[in-house]
């Protein structure tokens, strides 16, 4: 990568990361027959000590002292905590459960639940092509709750998930090593102490596989990581217009694993609820796109630097 500008390099970082994420699929199905929530367990734990020899290593520990210090921050993180352990479990859930067709669709349909989360919770006013995007996204769902014969909740509880847990994090200030370290050791001790229970009961799979299985389920940590810090390379370099639009790439791999590697259903009518939510993700994204150009002209005109670019989206899936 010598000689390449910094907005290439962070391009390259973005897609990286979500072509990473696109993949979770095959990585966790790996990782069967351990259950979905051992492997949640697993995954907290080794992302624990992944990123303390992470930051070991960059000797950066001097952020903790600020955390002692603001119980506020502390009770917000563990909130983040909360929130993330829910999306990475019912992703492991529906991974492992064949619909990996329903997982994609709910990093399709976040960004369209973050909008509503905007204006539910932060009382921010939408402009007509968003109303148009979210009115096509729920009938969308209304269609794909017709095809399934119930809720899509996975998919549901996948993007209500991780947009409360987007709007927590908005409103904390750690990087995302940091961020990572100490939302996954909130949740360390409940891991342990279920990793310790299934052991003592007999019921563990880590460890009684293959070799192979445990070193996986060791790399759980590092999978869970590695992407983050590439998103945050990412999202230094490039606009968060654009990394809204590379999101798209993470769900997209997601189905094609569930339709191409897996062979999940794709009725006729499940299509159309899924071609629904793609024109409701080209309305938005397209009117984001329309206002980061408007804003950049008006930054233009009036030598401002004060306007930013409204970003589709602020925080990586998984």
């Amino acid at each position: 990568m010598w000689g390449m500008s910094e907005e290439r390099r962070g391009y390259l970082y973005g897609l990286l990361a979500y072509v990473m994420w696109g993949f979770f699929p095959i990585y966790f199905k790996t990782l069967r027959p351990a259950s979905p929530l051992e492997i949640l367990a697993h995954r907290v734990v080794w992302s624990v000590v992944f990123v303390a020899l992470l930051l070991t290593a960059m000797r950066n520990w001097r952020f903790l002292s600020r955390l002692l210090r603001s119980p506020r921050l502390l009770g917000g993180i563990s909130v983040a905590a909360v929130l993330i352990a829910i999306n990475w479990g019912t992703y492991i859930y529906g991974v492992n459960s064949s619909r990996v067709v329903e997982t994609a669709l709910g990093y399709f349909i976040t960004p369209l639940v973050l909008v509503l989360l905007g204006v539910t919770v932060q009382r921010e006013r939408l402009r007509r092509w968003q109303w148009a995007a979210v009115a096509v996204g729920g009938i969308a769902v209304a269609v794909l709750t017709v095809d399934y014969g119930r809720l899509p909740w996975i998919a549901l509880l996948l993007a209500a998930s991780f947009g409360t847990y987007s709007l927590v994090k908005k409103r904390l200030s750690l990087p995302p090593a940091e961020g990572l370290f100490v939302e996954s050791s909130v949740l360390a001790i409940p891991a342990l102490v279920f990793v310790a229970w299934l052991a003592t009961t007999g019921d563990t799979k880590f460890g009684h596989v293959s070799a192979l299985h445990t070193v996986l389920m060791v790399l759980s940590g590092v999978a869970t990581a590695v992407p983050l810090l590439l998103f945050a390379a990412s999202a230094n370099r490039i606009s968060m217009t654009s990394i809204g639009i590379l999101q798209y790439v993470a769900p997209i791999l997601q189905l094609a694993c569930g339709l191409v590697i897996y062979h999940e259903p794709m009725p006729p009518a499940r299509l159309a609820g899924f071609c629904l939510v793609w024109v409701a993700l080209i309305i938005f994204t397209a009117d984001a796109i329309r206002q980061g150009r408007r804003a950049s002209r008006s930054r233009t005109a009036t030598g401002s630097t004060a306007a930013t670019v409204e970003p589709v989206t602020a925080l990586p899936p998984h």
